[in-house]
């Protein structure tokens, strides 16, 4: 199935979307994906104290959003997997809360897998290249009409980044998730994309594939 265009649509819709999506990712993690003893659980991207009350909605989302955290024997985290939000990139300060997250994340020896298939006016480049700059990887430059983007970083001694940029229209590839130096799994993108998608609400999924909202008003059949 390919991959939808979210800014079409309110960041709600996405947030929704997100949430139902971590699940299906940190379900097929745990049946046999990942060697024992890891296993994936759901976490809160930002703590509850972080929150701000009166925030604007992206910013609540984003405090809302969950990821997928990889566990040995149900305490270290040795890896995350996150879904950018929206409210991630809604502000020059949200943008650089996140990339000090992740930059925290890598230099603690955490593996990343970034999903973002939501750009932002203020990251054109991708947040992967401003991520890049934190940790000396290459000049990255999207290729002619592709602006979403799949960003796996295995955190060794010298950080690797392995990066896939998308199009609306496309199909997600398998991306690697890093567990230890030199070691990987396969994340299956694609079929738990679906299986999220076939989860939506059929107003939503409509919403999303036309980019027109339903009537709030219209009588109930």
């Amino acid at each position: 199935m390919p991959i939808h265009d979210w800014s079409r649509v309110p960041s709600g819709l996405y947030h929704d979307f997100h949430q139902t999506w971590t699940v299906r990712i940190a379900s097929i993690l745990n049946k046999g994906l990942l060697p024992r003893p890891l296993s994936a659980l759901l976490e809160r991207s930002r703590p509850e104290h972080s929150k701000v009350s009166g925030a604007p909605p992206q910013q609540i989302y984003a405090g809302r959003a969950n990821r997928v955290a990889i566990k040995h024997h149900l305490g270290k985290t040795i890896a995350i997997i996150e879904i950018i939000s929206p409210g991630n990139k809604d502000t020059r300060a949200s943008v650089q809360d996140f990339l000090n997250k992740t930059i925290d994340f890598l230099r603690a020896g955490i593996h990343v897998l970034l999903i973002d298939l939501r750009p932002r006016p203020r990251d054109p480049l991708g947040i992967h290249q401003l991520i890049g700059d934190e940790i000396g990887s290459d000049t990255f430059a999207f290729p002619p009409g592709k602006d979403r983007i799949l960003a796996s970083y295995e955190a060794s001694e010298e950080k690797v980044a392995y990066v896939q940029p998308l199009a609306v229209g496309e199909a997600l590839p398998e991306m690697p998730l890093f567990l230890s130096a030199g070691q990987h799994v396969k994340v299956p993108l694609e079929s738990t994309y679906q299986v999220a998608w076939r989860d939506f609400p059929e107003d939503m999924r409509i919403a999303v594939e036309t980019g027109v909202m339903p009537d709030p008003d219209a009588d109930i059949e």
